[in-house]
């Protein structure tokens, strides 16, 4: 696709990489069969092909508008197009930069600004933690919507003490450990039992993701500049072997870093090494299986599992959970239909678009639900917390089901 960039993005790195995606793009309209909002609404402008239209006049010159922000934030980023595209069009950067742009365009309304600063700021804040734990202390009181966005309180259990050769940096995440902290329990439970340790480094929080998909970028690489630095000096010191995430929507995002980064000078060198070190947990199952296979007592009945579009299509890791936890006894299941598509999580989507989220939750669980499950899991704890919202069925992280079949 050719584009003739407006003279204010001619030469900028915005401008260049945007212009080298588009002419990746041509405009074939795969990707629009695999859109969930392209399902839900039918609009061609709420498909990645009808964005990525609007994201080129932009920048080619045209004003934006308030509609061209609302298709733009109708998007949940789920990057199910890119595993479509032929051409290898790379929208999840291209969208980042789009809705930068547009947003520096269109003023919003007081309200929604409000929201989105309440978002970014509180989710990354440490009065995060206190906040939550007063939500839960109350959480029987609290209207349904509040509600299905506050876990009840949840146990960490023991955190392993043993030191061990092979070492792992794990980043703990910003509301993981007071929403669902046993993830990260479980995870350096697990990870001990094959003779891994679990090190938290002092310093490292937020993987940016929630400023930098918000439209915060200098935000978001703050955060990111941050991880790097508490990081880099087990790094440099040859200490851990791998960096390892349990929130594939964290993990997405650091594996971004060397990408995000690489006109940074100061960075972009460790950017670029952290994010070659960057492992989803689901990448250490093939070596742990082996190890753990003698100790597994798996539960009966079905484990119905939801990938997570940041694990799918984010990091195009497939079917490396179903088929590890299959081998250590588990009844795990993927859904028949429709397991490629969004949960409607997304980050902060399911508070900012609502009347989209929850439509797509339905849909999944309706799937998910045909499978019979005990249980449902996921990889991410956004996914988690939206699927649990709308099922009676107990949804967890798949590490906390392993963590407590281990004998």
């Amino acid at each position: 696709m050719q584009t003739e960039l407006a003279p204010e993005f001619q030469g900028t790195p915005e401008g260049r990489e945007a212009e080298a995606i588009l002419r990746k793009c041509v405009h074939c309209g795969f990707c629009t069969a695999t859109c969930p909002t392209y399902q839900l609404l039918g609009d061609e402008l709420d498909g990645p092909r009808g964005r990525i239209y609007l994201m080129k006049q932009v920048l080619e010159g045209k004003q934006p508008t308030r509609a061209t922000q609302l298709h733009l934030d109708r998007c949940l980023t789920c990057r199910n197009c890119e595993t479509t595209c032929p051409s290898g069009v790379q929208y999840g950067h291209l969208v980042d930069i789009g809705r930068k742009i547009v947003d520096e365009k269109v003023p919003r309304p007081a309200a929604e600004k409000a929201t989105r600063w309440l978002l970014k700021e509180g989710l990354t804040s440490p009065l995060f933690g206190p906040a939550m734990k007063l939500g839960q202390s109350v959480r029987g009181l609290l209207p349904e919507k509040l509600k299905a966005k506050v876990p009840a309180r949840q146990d960490a259990g023991r955190w392993p003490t043993a030191t061990h050769a092979r070492k792992v940096l794990m980043l703990a995440g910003c509301v993981q450990p007071s929403m669902m902290p046993n993830i990260n329990g479980a995870t350096a439970r697990v990870l001990d039992a094959a003779g891994i340790q679990t090190v938290i480094a002092s310093g490292a929080g937020c993987c940016g993701a929630v400023k930098f998909h918000l439209n915060d970028h200098a935000g978001g690489q703050a955060h990111m500049r941050a991880n790097i630095d508490a990081w880099w000096p087990h790094v440099e010191r040859g200490e851990v072997e791998a960096i390892v995430m349990n929130a594939s929507g964290c993990g997405v995002t650091v594996r971004d870093y060397g990408h995000i980064l690489k006109d940074d000078a100061a960075y972009a060198d460790k950017a670029r090494r952290i994010s070659e070190l960057t492992r989803d947990l689901s990448e250490l199952l093939p070596d742990l299986v082996p190890v753990l296979k003698a100790r597994v007592r798996a539960p009966q009945g079905v484990v119905a599992y939801h990938p997570p579009c940041t694990l799918q299509h984010g990091q195009k890791l497939r079917g490396g959970v179903e088929v590890n936890l299959r081998a250590l006894g588990f009844d795990i299941q993927v859904s028949r239909n429709e397991a490629h598509l969004c949960c409607g999580s997304a980050g902060t989507y399911s508070v900012l678009q609502p009347e989209l989220a929850y439509p797509l939750r339905d849909r999944k669980l309706g799937h998910l639900n045909q499978l019979q499950p005990t249980t449902i899991v996921s990889a991410n704890i956004g996914c988690i917390t939206h699927l649990q919202s709308g099922s009676a069925t107990p949804v967890r992280h798949w590490v906390e089901v392993l963590d407590a079949a281990l004998a």
